[in-house]
C-alpha cells in the first residue's frame, strides 16, 4: 500500500454523528505518466469514516488499473463523487457536490462524472432520471466495480450506466486503499450494514443487513496499514458491539481486539459506534486492561427518556444504560464518553426533552454530538404523529448544546497542569514550531485539538505522527495547548 503525498481537504464539514455527513476531500497526487497513464481522475468524497474507507478502496483499485489520481477536478478525465445519504442535509451536500462537478463537465473541464456510495445506493435508476448528465451510478456493494465503469466511461460505451449488486453476506475487502488520511492514523472497517430497526435511521436500506468480516482478514488488513505506517487504528462499523453475531453466532468483538493487541506498529486503537446493547462484562475488563485500546467510547444513545426510544426502536431503556455508564466509569479508568443525542423527534414533549437534557447533566459526557431529527420519507418514523416545525427542533438542539458545551469546557480547563500522550497530525500553518495533534480523548475530525509548542521543532525536523508526552498548559473553548514534557 502506497500513501499519496499530499491530501489537501478542501471542504470539513464534520459533524461528528454515527453516520451523518462527514469531509469532504479532494486527493492530490504525483505527475501524470502518460507513458503508462490509462487516464486521469479525481474524487470527492463525503460522508462518513466508513464511507471514506470505500473512496479510498476506490482510490487504490483505479490506481491498480492504470488511473492517475491528480489534484483538482479541472481538467480530469473523469470525477468521482462518493456520496451520503444518512439525513436531508447531507443529501443536499451530495446532490451541490454533483451538481458542481456536473457544470464542470458542461464547461469541458471534465469529460465524465460517476457517482457512488449512499446516495446512489438510495436513488438508484431515479438518480440518472434526476441528473442525466451522470455518466454512470455506481451502488455502494458495487464498490470494487470502479475501474470497470471508469474504462467504459471513457471508451463511450454508454450502454450500461448503472452498477448495483446485493448486499454481501460478509463484509466487503477494505485492503489495498489508497489512504487519505494523514500515514500514522486510519479507520479500519470490520464490518457492514446493521441489523437494528431504529425507526428514524435509513441506513440498513442502504448498506444492508450487518454483515461481518472474518477477523483473519480483520487482522490482514490491520497488519497492512501498520506496514503502511500507522500507530492509530480507528475501529468503525455501523454496529461494533454487534460485530462477529451474524457469522459466528455471538459477538465476537473481545476475540478481534485480542488479536488486533499482537498487530507490531499499531499503538492506539479506538472503538467508534458501540451500541449499548452487547456490552458485555468481558468488553468492559477487555477495554479496562489493553495496553493498546485506549479509554475512549463513542457510545451513540440518541435520547434518555424511554417513550421516546421506544418510539425511536432502539430496544434499551435508560435504566439498564445507567447501569451500563455507572460500570464503564467505575471500571475504565480515565474514561472519556462521546454520544450523540437527537432532538425533536415525532411526539417529544418539553418534558421528555427536559429528561435527556437532565441526563446530560447527571452524566456529563466528555464529548457529545448532538443533531436535530431529520424527516426521512422511507423510515418508520415518517409515520408517526408529532412532527414538530424546524424551528423548534432547532432551539431545542441549541438549548442543550449550550448545557453541554458549559460541561465540556469545564472538563478541557481539568486537564490544565496534566501531562497527556498526543499524537500530532500536522503542523500549523501559521508558526513553524507549533504542531497541531490530540489526546486519546479525541477521535479524528470530530473532537478538540491539542496545540504544541515545541521551540527547534520545523518542516525540517517535523513532529508529524509521533506520541509525545506533552504538559497541558492552557485552554480556549474546547482545545488545549501544551508544551513537550521534557522542555517544560
Amino acid at each position: 500500500m502506497s500513501h499519496p503525498s499530499s491530501l489537501p481537504i478542501v471542504d470539513s464539514a464534520s459533524s461528528g454523528d454515527a453516520c451523518g455527513s462527514g469531509t469532504a476531500v479532494m486527493a492530490a497526487a504525483q505527475p501524470v505518466d502518460p507513458a503508462t497513464c490509462r487516464g486521469t481522475f479525481s474524487m470527492v468524497s463525503l460522508g462518513c469514516p466508513k464511507n471514506l474507507v470505500d473512496s479510498e478502496r476506490m482510490l487504490g483499485l483505479l490506481r491498480e488499473d492504470g488511473w492517475q489520481l491528480v489534484g483538482e477536478p479541472q481538467g480530469s478525465d473523469i470525477v468521482v463523487v462518493n456520496t451520503c445519504a444518512f439525513i436531508d442535509a447531507s443529501r443536499q451536500e451530495s446532490y451541490a457536490a454533483i451538481n458542481e462537478m456536473l457544470d464542470l463537465k458542461r464547461s469541458g473541464g471534465t469529460r465524465g462524472v460517476i457517482v457512488a456510495g449512499c446516495l446512489a445506493e438510495r436513488q438508484k435508476e431515479s438518480l440518472l432520471t434526476e441528473l442525466p448528465g451522470v455518466d454512470a451510478v455506481i451502488g455502494v456493494f458495487s464498490r470494487d466495480e470502479i475501474a470497470r465503469a471508469a474504462e467504459r466511461l471513457i471508451g463511450g460505451l454508454g450502454d450500461q450506466r448503472s452498477i448495483f449488486r446485493p448486499a454481501p453476506a460478509r463484509a466487503l475487502d477494505d485492503s489495498g486503499r489508497m489512504r487519505v488520511t494523514p500515514r500514522h492514523m486510519a479507520y479500519l472497517k470490520i464490518s457492514e450494514g446493521c441489523d437494528r430497526t431504529c425507526t428514524f435511521c435509513a441506513i440498513p436500506k442502504m448498506r444492508g443487513k450487518h454483515a461481518t468480516k472474518p477477523i483473519e482478514e480483520v487482522i490482514r488488513e490491520a497488519r497492512e496499514l501498520a506496514a503502511d505506517g500507522v500507530k492509530e487504528l480507528v475501529i468503525v462499523a455501523q454496529d461494533t458491539t454487534y460485530y462477529g453475531m451474524d457469522l459466528y453466532g455471538e459477538p465476537r468483538l473481545v476475540e478481534l481486539l485480542d488479536e488486533l493487541e499482537k498487530v507490531d506498529g499499531i499503538q492506539w486503537i479506538r472503538l467508534m459506534y458501540l451500541y449499548p446493547i452487547n456490552f458485555t462484562d468481558r468488553l468492559i475488563d477487555k477495554i479496562a486492561t489493553s495496553p493498546k485500546i485506549i479509554p475512549y467510547l463513542d457510545m451513540p444513545l440518541q435520547h434518555a427518556s424511554d417513550p421516546v426510544l421506544k418510539r425511536m426502536q432502539r430496544r434499551v431503556a435508560r435504566g439498564p444504560t445507567e447501569e451500563l455508564l455507572a460500570k464503564l466509569r467505575s471500571r475504565i479508568p480515565g474514561l472519556v464518553l462521546r454520544t450523540t443525542f437527537i432532538t425533536g423527534f415525532p411526539g417529544e414533549t418539553r418534558e421528555q426533552f427536559e429528561e435527556m437534557v437532565a441526563f446530560a447533566k447527571q452524566w456529563k459526557f466528555e464529548r457529545v454530538g448532538v443533531f436535530t431529527y431529520s424527516l426521512e420519507p422511507d423510515t418508520p418514523a415518517a409515520r408517526l404523529d408529532g412532527h414538530m416545525p424546524d424551528e423548534e427542533k432547532a432551539a431545542r438542539r441549541d438549548e442543550l448544546m449550550e448545557v453541554q458545551q458549559a460541561i465540556a469546557h469545564e472538563h478541557t480547563r481539568r486537564q490544565i497542569g496534566k501531562t497527556l500522550d498526543v499524537i500530532i497530525d500536522r503542523q500549523s500553518e501559521e508558526r513553524e514550531d507549533v504542531w497541531i495533534g490530540r489526546t486519546q480523548a479525541d477521535a479524528p475530525d470530530i473532537d478538540c485539538v491539542v496545540y504544541v509548542t515545541a521551540p527547534g521543532s520545523s518542516a525540517a525536523r517535523p513532529l508529524t505522527g509521533q506520541i509525545l508526552p506533552v504538559e497541558i498548559v492552557a485552554s480556549s473553548g474546547y482545545d488545549l495547548a501544551g508544551v513537550p514534557a521534557e522542555a517544560g
